[in-house]
């Protein structure tokens, strides 16, 4: 296991490392946390429609995602839950699901009139403001086409997706929201998947006799999409001049994040069974791909993997952000970590992450601090393609629980998912999943959809006895959001980091604000934030509990 030790590259003398081994020694366990199911105490009734009949086609095993969001900035998160829709009519809609923060522990729907009431065979979900006009806009990603929705305010929104001029029919799953030229303006990326359609839909059988489900190896892959914002609603699609046109992947996650530290956005992209890429920013409005050289592209033994989802974050404390990644059963969520010189190590299987992930089925996968210690956990939600699959491989299940691993310092992990309550450990079919403290007590809670199920609202009982500090961004110069914002802040315990992104998860798109964990730290010393415009701001001696607005150039509200 690899630790970076003090700051910079300075090797750590001997005294020091015994001391960090005391440390790590008595490492405190976690106080009491329970991740409670109120889904039905909140109003959420949703079931999602995969639209399966027995013909056991591709894109039924996939979706769906969600996201967590203030629709009308009243400062409270607001859920938007993905459908997708049978095949063939059956008498019944199948309709995505908005529903409104009423600030009391509940929601109401308020999909009918919302203007996203539209029957899609939907997959997933990202948010943010295109058009800076300080209203989160969303992006649904569907089979036949996607579609981009302008917020228009008290939970009204308009499909502009025509005269925007973005044209995506290519099974598209995650996208993610980045200003990769940082020229004020948000662009998008959109992972595609396969060629697939019911004409062209192959037999596949796991037992020889019946027919299940095919993987992506029996599909010609299609190239995932960066569309390039021209401000007025305007995109261009800038693929192919970006060197970002890849007919061969099969993509299903995307990342985003600034891996060699030079201020410009890149792109990690989750492949299924295909090599995962990692597009550096040339920062000349063109990408280079590094996945191989990089080592992100492979598992250990070489082979490409069937990659789902993904998030980028600093979990040791580098200075770095490194990568987890969900994968199929019997292939582990890979760790890989930024050893900062262009090279990534996938720490998994020396860790717990490894060791407990090896059966599982991962899709959603991000990096959250759930116990606000002030290291950030992994999150990774579950759940097989295959309902038949425990007939031929006996220690795979369908129904999956959730992996929860928490961050004990210096790269290691537990397992700890059976502490956190009955519920929230038990087995389900997940796929999508985001995090954001959705009932503003602190602590982040979550949200997780399941394949041809229902969704689930955890809320985080326990985290919030740790000190905290939520910040989110307002760009002036910089996009709206702040996207590609870097805060770092130093309180007694240390340093920490975090960029403000879209994306990552599986499908899904995670609340923008970001929320740090101080444990008892009394005060938050110092607090920095680099703007996407090159702006820096530096505040200190800041009270912990508190939820403040950064408004580029304007100081903290």
């Amino acid at each position: 296991m690899r630790v970076c030790l003090l700051s910079g590259s300075r090797l750590a003398s001997p005294i020091e490392l015994v001391a960090l081994a005391t440390v790590l020694a008595v490492a405190a366990p976690a106080a009491t946390i329970t991740f409670t199911d109120v889904t039905a105490a909140a109003g959420i009734r949703f079931t999602h429609n995969s639209g399966r009949a027995g013909k056991k086609w591709l894109p039924e095993t996939l979706g769906p995602g969600c996201a967590f969001f203030d629709a009308d900035g009243d400062g409270w998160l607001d859920i938007f839950l993905v459908n997708s829709r049978d095949w063939t009519p059956r008498g019944r809609r199948s309709l995505p699901a908005l529903y409104r923060n009423n600030r009391d522990g509940t929601f109401t729907d308020v999909t009918a009139g919302s203007g996203l009431a539209v029957e899609l065979y939907g997959m997933g979900v990202t948010i943010g403001d295109y058009d800076n006009d300080g209203r989160p806009d969303l992006y649904l990603t569907a089979l036949e086409g996607d579609r981009l929705f302008r917020n228009l305010g008290k939970f009204r929104f308009r499909d502009v997706t025509r005269e925007s001029g973005i044209r995506n029919a290519d099974f598209g799953t995650s996208a993610a929201w980045l200003d990769y030229d940082r020229d004020g303006k948000l662009d998008l990326f959109v992972a595609n998947y396969v060629q697939w359609s019911p004409k062209g839909d192959l037999w596949c059988s796991l037992d020889g006799v019946t027919k299940s489900y095919c993987t992506p190896e029996s599909y010609k892959g299609t190239s995932s999409r960066l569309f390039r914002n021209l401000g007025g609603g305007k995109f261009e699609d800038v693929t192919r001049r970006t060197g970002l046109y890849d007919p061969t992947s099969k993509s299903l996650g995307v990342a985003i994040l600034d891996y060699n530290g030079d201020g410009w956005t890149d792109i990690f992209v989750a492949n299924d069974t295909q090599p995962n890429k990692l597009y550096r920013n040339n920062r000349n409005g063109t990408f280079t791909e590094e996945g191989v050289s990089a080592g992100v592209a492979f598992g250990e033994d070489g082979v490409a993997r069937g990659a789902m989802g993904t998030d980028a974050a600093d979990y040791d404390g580098c200075g770095r952000p490194h990568l987890a990644v969900g994968n199929f059963s019997n292939e582990m969520v890979a760790l890989y970590h930024n050893e900062g010189n262009g090279l990534f190590v996938d720490e998994a299987p020396r860790s717990a992450v490894g060791k407990h992930s090896l059966l599982t089925l991962a899709f959603a996968v991000f990096f959250f601090d759930y116990d606000l210690d002030g290291r950030l956990d992994l999150f990774v939600a579950n759940g097989h393609i295959e309902e038949e699959i425990n007939r031929v491989q006996p220690k795979v299940t369908y129904r999956q629980p959730p992996h929860l691993f928490r961050n004990l310092g210096k790269g290691r992990f537990e397992e700890v998912t059976r502490a956190l309550g009955a519920a929230f450990a038990r087995p389900i079919v997940a796929r999508g999943a985001a995090y954001g403290d959705y009932d503003r007590d602190g602590d982040l809670d979550l949200l997780v959809t399941t394949n041809h199920g229902p969704a689930y609202l955890f809320r985080n009982d326990g985290g919030n006895r740790n000190r905290w500090i939520s910040i989110r961004t307002v760009g002036t110069k910089s996009n709206r959001d702040g996207i590609g914002a870097v805060i770092r802040i130093e309180s007694a315990s240390g340093k920490q980091w975090r960029m403000v992104h879209s994306g990552s998860s599986y499908c899904s798109q995670s609340d923008v604000v970001l929320v740090f964990g101080l444990g008892q730290d009394p005060l938050v010393k110092v607090l920095e934030i680099e703007w996407p415009s090159g702006l820096k701001e530096r505040f200190t001696n800041i009270k912990p509990n508190q939820f403040l607005t950064a408004v580029e150039g304007h100081g903290l509200r």
